[in-house]
């Protein structure tokens, strides 16, 4: 009996119409729900130039019978429901009738299947929206495989949008993973070019899972669960602690009724919540599964059904921000900065070497003490630019000498270095005019800072506020900028690499620009599958682990400028929270005032805002 029905008109009007496939990223989500719908426990995905030639997507689930072959590539036919109130309790992923349809109009798909009653099972071609044929085929078990080639061809215009293969990939694992991290008691694969990309295996646990799925140490992850049966909710989350810090928000996962969607105002509380262990310029893991009344959401809302309207959502976030904020208090961990190297304590979700365990429980970074005679790595730019040559190098990771990798230039002396081609001098326009700011900051005394995040310096007649970390990226990222276009990048080589685990995506954009990493100063290899190291840094960068991970986000640095590299990699600067002592928060100060933008940061916030003794009187009515 026909399963797939077609949707009478009142229900289709309801629909928030107009799915779309624009890249092959839409096709693998489209076919990785229907499997998940299908109640697969096996869903594999092959791919050949990043699913522009071909895609084919294999899975062990229900099948489709013959009779609703033809079916699925009529508009609007579908077996997920039947009736308008079935809108207001949707449970399935896949609801519309619309995604075959939309893909079998833009390419060449072929579909095979079988149903557990039938054999041998049955295989239908569409073209372009049109019938090729209707054939048996002999499959061995269940389930169903489509083949989807030539996606656009009779669509150019659409077909030339189509990014780099890196960039398409990209968007496939940000669309693939989510569905890996929900469906734990299902086995996925994905591969590219016949090289494996993903490869993970039924579990009970969420944390394996997520370990597994994003390359990250089991040992940073908590889980906790609640139910409150008077709202019929269950919550369940795992995550991250402190030692899991990213630059973007590229691993915060959200799923409601085994969907993953997206909801700003719960993106919103949780990372506020983060904000009490982390700083504002890093976010957080995190993948947060809630079961609740369907008919309190409302999934029909957009064409890709990842936006979702909750009509208890304030309710809904004062308990996501307590579980939160109880789980992470009481179970959370330290910041690891050292791991005693006799203790096998890294389980890595790719099975590496008890030697590369070893080698990752010995990576850290070091805290700044500036009391104490010893400076760590992250104090090689102050040095550098106050050029003291003999600070201590008692660091756990740096030579004593500095040395450039063979693919840079030596780097002159920096006080010998003329600074004229980006830096303003002293005698520029800004300091002529008394009353400029310029002159002002100039003038300034400095009296303090404010939670190690604001300097405060007193001119004549106001106080002057400085972000030391958006200061410091300025003046980071003009020095640097000017290096990579002298091809003169001073970097840094380390006795031990720092090893970065990268996520499925970030190893895709790596594999693609890692000479690029090398010619601004990162020499790096790959340490295993899931691993790289990095053996040589800039030496105006301090964080390195952050640096190669802005530098890996996103848009990949090889079609990037220099500019927008520098971008980039000057977010590892001095930091807010890092403590200053008088002297290096003055060298801040005149080295941004030599800046040839000294009043903004590389990324568009202030560096510096004033509060003149007018504005405090009022403050303190002292004048109306």
């Amino acid at each position: 009996m026909s399963k797939v029905k077609i949707l009478p008109s009142e229900i289709v009007s309801k629909i928030a119409a107009g799915e779309v496939i624009d890249r092959p990223a839409s096709v693998i989500k489209e076919c990785v729900e229907n499997a998940l719908d299908a109640k697969a426990s096996q869903i594999e995905v092959h791919l050949q130039n990043a699913g522009k030639t071909s895609m084919v997507i294999k899975d062990n689930g229900q099948g489709i019978a013959q009779d609703d072959l033809e079916n699925i590539f009529i508009r609007h036919a579908t077996s997920k429901i039947t009736t308008i109130d079935d809108l207001y309790a949707i449970m399935s992923l896949g609801f519309r009738g619309e995604a075959l349809y939309s893909i079998g109009a833009i390419a060449d798909i072929v579909v095979q299947s079988r149903t557990q009653d039938q054999n041998p099972g049955w295989e239908i071609h569409f073209r372009g929206g049109e019938k090729i044929g209707l054939k048996p085929c002999a499959r061995p078990s269940t389930g169903t495989e489509m083949i989807i080639r030539e996606l656009f061809f009779n669509t150019p215009a659409r077909k030339k949008f189509l990014k780099t293969n890196t960039t398409e990939l990209h968007q496939i694992l940000n669309t693939f993973i989510p569905y890996t991290l929900l469906h734990t008691d299902c086995q996925f694969t994905l591969t590219h070019q016949n090289r494996t990309l993903i490869s993970l295996k039924t579990t009970d646990s969420f944390v394996t899972r997520a370990a597994d799925a994003l390359n990250v140490n089991p040992e940073y992850l908590l889980e906790t669960n609640q139910r409150i049966d008077k709202e019929s909710l269950a919550i369940r989350m795992v995550l991250g602690d402190i030692n899991i810090q990213r630059s973007r928000r590229d691993m915060q996962f959200l799923f409601i009724n085994g969907r993953p969607v997206q909801n700003k105002s719960i993106s919103y509380h949780i990372n506020n919540i983060y904000r009490l262990i982390m700083p504002d310029s890093v976010y957080p893991f995190f993948a947060i599964y809630i079961e609740m009344n369907p008919e309190e959401i409302d999934v029909n809302i957009h064409p890709t059904k990842r936006e979702v309207k909750i009509r208890t959502e304030k309710e809904l976030s004062r308990y996501l921000r307590t579980i939160c904020e109880q789980a992470l208090m009481r179970a959370g961990q330290t910041k690891q900065v050292s791991v005693d190297l006799t203790k096998n304590n890294f389980s890595s979700a790719r099975s590496a070497s008890s030697d590369t365990t070893k080698a990752l429980t010995s990576t850290h970074t070091p805290a700044i003490d500036y009391d104490s005679k010893t400076f760590s790595s992250d104090d090689a730019y102050s040095a550098l630019s106050s050029g003291i040559e003999s600070y201590p190098h008692t660091l756990p990771h740096s030579q004593p000498e500095k040395r450039t990798s063979p693919h840079l230039k030596h780097h002159p002396d920096p006080r010998k270095e003329d600074q004229a081609s980006f830096f303003y001098s002293k005698n520029n326009t800004f300091s002529q005019h008394s009353n400029s700011f310029h002159a002002k900051l100039e003038q300034a005394g400095y009296i303090g800072s404010f939670l190690n995040k604001y300097l405060l310096f007193q001119s004549q007649t106001s106080l002057l506020l400085m972000d030391q970390h958006a200061a410091q990226e300025r003046i980071t990222y003009e020095i640097l900028l000017h290096q990579m276009q002298k091809g003169t990048v001073e970097a840094q080589h380390l006795l031990s690499p720092v090893l970065v685990k990268l996520s499925p995506q970030e190893m895709i954009v790596w594999e693609e620009v890692q000479m690029k990493l090398k010619e601004i100063g990162f020499e790096n290899h790959q340490f295993d599958p899931a691993i790289i190291a990095i053996d040589t840094h800039p030496v105006l960068i301090k964080n390195i682990e952050q640096a190669v991970r802005h530098l890996l986000a996103g848009d990949h640095i090889g079609q990037c400028d220099f500019d927008s590299i520098a971008r980039r990699a000057c977010r590892s600067s001095i930091m807010a929270g890092d403590r200053l002592k008088p002297e290096q928060a003055q060298h801040q100060c005149q080295q941004l005032l030599h800046c040839l933008d000294p009043f903004t940061c590389p990324h568009g916030r202030p560096t510096v805002i004033e509060m003149d003794e007018q504005f405090l009187d009022k403050q303190f009515k002292r004048i109306q």
